[in-house]
């Protein structure tokens, strides 16, 4: 089996694990991580080598992009304090607490060696955590909390790792300079993430077939990191700050095809990229486990050490903020309160993944001077000991902790707000179609069809919402319209026949062909 056969093994076995993930009740790039795990033990499987330097700028941009497609700027800016104290205090406070469980272990190298393993090791996983939260039931606001988290920590996280990666290699560190540098990566990265959204969203408004659309939106992601990257910027932040302009911009497109057509694209590289990279932090364990040779049992110790510094560090961390914070989240969201339940589901769900094993990879061999990267060998067990902890401990049993502290979303309440919000969108139909009615003077027979027919489409929408009367119609038409649906399906498979069969004629062009089916697929309504 060659590197190649193994790669697309890889995104088969990614396919066939969403479905049976969802059966076992654990998250894909869980059943991933185990399936790439089982694999790396396999002699007869080739060891995957891709360029560390390459595996950040092909997987992160757009992983990142799809995780932040489904949140936006205004639920960001709602929960920019929480996020905040994760994504940036909660990111250096564990930097600095590994790295120094590290050096004491270790004391002959360098504090610059310990910052990178704490600085590896530090930012909890985006998909991973939203991968289990968003089907566990959890309160939508610890769900965004969850995924504001994972994005914006591996930020703060490749900054601190950049600048003592830098340390150890040149055996040079100003405080200074370091914190130039970060304000300078911020900077930059939220200038072209700005200045890439507004130019995607002007050139998307431009482009008249949702194809190149999705395209366009492909490289968006890719262009940000590159760009901020070139500029000693943040190419992480970029990603972001270009995907949450993006995703409030697109809600002002109207081109219906480039949403579903965006929505489906976008769907399906999450689901294979990320469970490529997880199976591939399985398969990295055969490297680590060659690295690290017959020494593996002295480094035990040390990988227990800093799995359990990153664990309670997390939950004294979240409990420390509660506890400050807990009277000002009261006031501002009444409705649901943050208790402790909710701090130890947040707590276990710090899952660890595709930027650790990232990072840990891209450690340099070499230091300026020719010698070997001080504690290489130590820092890639250890990181590599605590993705495994987090992913195949924290992962599978995550739905337990949900289960024991009772943590769920209000649905009751969302089921209103969505009700209310069905009534605003019939209202602002109703009254758009009234005001064209009266403009172009519509006949009176028309106007009401096409009355009945929106209201028979919120009906559909949202039947719960309907009347008795409105939901027996609606039983009766639906049961008519699925009559219609396979009578007309019949019809157009035999259309489709007949086409299919004109393609085997000698003579017929086969793009005609083709451009004759789409049309039928497409429909009458194109």
């Amino acid at each position: 089996m060659d590197q190649l056969v193994l790669m697309f093994a890889l995104l088969f076995a990614t396919i066939l694990a969403e479905p049976a993930a969802r059966r076992i009740g654990v998250a894909s790039p869980v059943l991933m991580t185990v399936i790439g795990c089982a694999l790396a033990l396999v002699p007869a499987v080739p060891r995957i080598h891709i360029p560390p330097d390459l595996i950040l700028p092909l997987v992160l941009p757009p992983l990142l992009y799809a995780a932040a497609r489904r949140t936006s700027w205004h639920q960001f800016a709602e929960n920019w304090g929480p996020i905040a104290l994760r994504a940036v205090g909660l990111v250096i406070a564990t930097t600095a607490a590994v790295a120094a469980v590290f050096h004491a272990w270790y004391p002959a190298l360098p504090v610059a060696a310990a910052v990178v393993l704490g600085a590896i090791v530090a930012p909890p996983d985006p998909v991973a955590a939203t991968a289990l939260a968003s089907r566990l039931g959890l309160p939508r606001r610890l769900v965004v909390v969850l995924g504001g988290e994972g994005l914006f920590n591996d930020a703060t996280a490749i900054v601190v790792y950049t600048v003592a990666v830098q340390a150890v290699v040149t055996g040079q560190f100003s405080t200074l300079r370091a914190l130039g540098e970060l304000v300078v990566s911020a900077v930059v990265a939220v200038a072209v993430g700005l200045a890439l959204g507004v130019f995607g969203t002007r050139l998307t408004n431009r482009l008249a077939e949702a194809s190149w659309q999705v395209a366009l939106s492909l490289l968006l992601p890719f262009a940000a990191y590159g760009f901020a990257e070139a500029w000693h910027g943040s190419g992480v932040l970029a990603v972001l700050v270009c995907a949450l302009y993006l995703t409030d911009a697109v809600t002002e497109f109207t081109d219906r095809d480039y949403r579903l057509v965006g929505d489906s694209f976008w769907e399906i590289i999450e689901m294979l990229l990320s469970g490529f990279a997880f199976g591939l932090i399985g398969l990295e364990l055969g490297v680590v486990l060659e690295a690290t040779g017959g020494g593996r049992p002295k480094l035990l110790g040390v990988a227990s050490a800093v799995v359990a510094t990153v664990v309670v560090l997390r939950l004294l961390w979240l409990l420390s903020t509660w506890a400050v914070g807990r009277t000002w989240i009261r006031d501002h969201d009444a409705d649901e309160p943050y208790t402790w339940r909710e701090v130890v589901v947040t707590w276990w769900a710090g899952m660890r993944g595709v930027a650790t094993v990232a990072l840990a990879l891209a450690i340099p061999l070499l230091t300026e001077a020719g010698a070997d990267f001080p504690g290489r060998t130590e820092i890639l067990f250890t990181a590599f000991a605590v993705v495994l902890f987090t992913l195949l401990l924290q992962g599978p049993t995550l739905p337990l902790v949900v289960r024991w502290t009772g943590v769920h979303a209000d649905t009751a309440a969302e089921r209103e707000l969505e009700r209310r919000l069905w009534d605003r969108v019939v209202r602002a139909q109703m009254s758009r179609l009234k005001e064209i009615a009266e403009t172009e003077h519509l006949p009176d027979e028309l106007y009401e069809r096409m009355r009945d027919q929106f209201r028979q489409r919120y009906t559909r929408a949202d039947p719960e919402a309907a009347d008795a009367d409105a939901r027996a119609q609606m039983l009766r038409d639906a049961k008519m319209a699925k009559r219609l649906r396979a009578i007309r399906a019949e019809v157009m498979e035999a259309g489709l026949r007949e086409v299919q069969s004109a393609r085997r004629e000698p003579g017929m062009p086969a793009d005609l062909v083709d451009r004759v089916t789409r049309r039928l697929d497409l429909g009458p309504t194109k």
